[in-house]
């Protein structure tokens, strides 16, 4: 639901689907503590996921927004979606991105 418990006053990660596969310490690494929301720009409906952002960005109080995605071109797309889903909501939320690389390792921007 887009107003949900485990969202208020929460540090949010969105990632795409690979990167618990290639980066071997996602849960520890970026995971803990953190609530998750995960998907794909490429296999999914980009916008259902942009709707969704839009009403959990405008309905919860979000600590902090990492955003955690593979270093392939569609991934990128990831971004692209959260900060317009951040613009569209009037959040003030400045997204953390971090890129994971297919040898799983992280990647300088």
């Amino acid at each position: 639901a887009p107003q949900s418990r485990f969202l208020q006053n929460q540090d949010l990660l969105i990632a795409a689907y690979c990167v618990p596969f290639a980066y071997a310490d996602f849960h520890r690494r970026f995971l803990a503590g953190k609530s998750l929301i995960i998907g794909c720009p490429k296999l999914d409906d980009t916008d259902k996921y942009h709707q969704k952002l839009v009403e959990i960005f405008k309905n919860n109080k979000i600590n902090s927004l990492t955003v955690l995605h593979m270093e392939v071109g569609c991934c990128f797309g990831l971004t692209g979606l959260i900060r317009s889903a951040l613009q569209e909501a009037g959040s003030d939320l400045v997204p953390q991105e971090i890129v994971i690389g297919v040898d799983g390792t992280i990647k300088d921007k």
